[in-house]
């Protein structure tokens, strides 16, 4: 290796530790912060580790407020949420890869579109509809707003572009119909992009916090970050109480963390191979 390529290897590694430990840090700060005493959280200069780690502030607030059911109710509403729009991207980016008609360019052209709405453009006529169908407070009013997913039609359609044709054409030989050839070819062969979808769907909707605050109202269906902001106002005290809500954080996440560390060569190898397995 020459002295050149050495300087341009260390220089690459050295940003990436360097962008790296930036992205980590807020979350370091977070876990750190919530084993500190108040006071050690406002202290300046900043105190960068507690000289008595307060490892009961987790213990307390997991105590002050449901914590449990809160991330109860966002898990089963994201995992319902995450299979319903894997199965109908999969038939939808299926219907598009495999089956040829009039007008499928401009239709798929149209779902694209759709994209680059704002979010907040859809919450009316959405909150109007589910008003209709007496959904609004109710688990299936958020399953059913989320059942669709522009993103997962265009990653699985990507994905499934990568699929050989012969494989597809012999299986139609072999008399296997669209339901068979979809779950039995499409869906092994691209599986980390199914995983890939899968994880930030997930990650979207246990994160997500203004549409389930439009619809939700009861205290016992609230999701995890409605649980968080009630947990922070609660009698106006939690605002200057930061080791508990850097507690509360810190144990909210754990899920994802979990979740990440067990999918993530799926993750990683859906986004880096264009979502066939080889």
């Amino acid at each position: 290796m020459t002295i050149r390529q050495l300087l341009t290897t260390t220089s690459k590694y050295v940003l990436l530790t360097i962008f790296s430990f930036m992205m980590f840090f807020p979350f370091l700060w977070m876990v750190v912060s919530s084993i500190k005493t108040k006071e050690e959280i406002w202290q300046f200069p900043p105190v960068w580790w507690p000289s008595e780690p307060q490892w009961g502030n987790f213990v307390e607030a997991w105590n002050m407020a449901p914590f449990g059911q809160y991330i109860l109710n966002s898990v089963v509403t994201a995992v319902a949420i995450v299979l319903i729009q894997l199965i109908n991207s999969a038939m939808i980016a299926y219907a598009f890869t495999q089956f040829r008609f009039k007008g499928r360019n401009i239709l798929f052209g149209l779902i694209l579109a759709s994209y680059m709405l704002p979010v907040a453009a859809t919450y009316v006529p959405s909150y109007v509809i589910l008003a209709d169908f007496h959904l609004l407070d109710s688990y299936e009013g958020i399953i059913i707003s989320n059942a669709v997913s522009v993103f997962g039609i265009f990653l699985l359609r990507q994905g499934f572009l990568q699929v050989p044709k012969d494989v597809v054409d012999a299986a139609k030989i072999d008399g296997a119909n669209h339901w068979r050839i979809l779950w039995r070819i499409f869906f092994p062969l691209t599986l980390p992009s199914f995983v890939a979808f899968g994880l930030i769907t997930f990650v979207q909707n246990y994160n997500n916090y203004l549409w389930p605050s439009l619809i939700i109202k009861s205290e016992d269906k609230m999701l995890i970050t409605q649980g968080i902001q009630q947990f922070f106002m609660q009698e106006g005290g939690y605002g200057m109480q930061w080791p508990l809500i850097m507690a509360a954080s810190t144990f909210v996440i754990l899920p994802l963390l979990l979740l990440f560390l067990f999918a993530q060569k799926w993750f990683i190898s859906g986004i880096s191979d264009q979502g066939v397995k080889g």
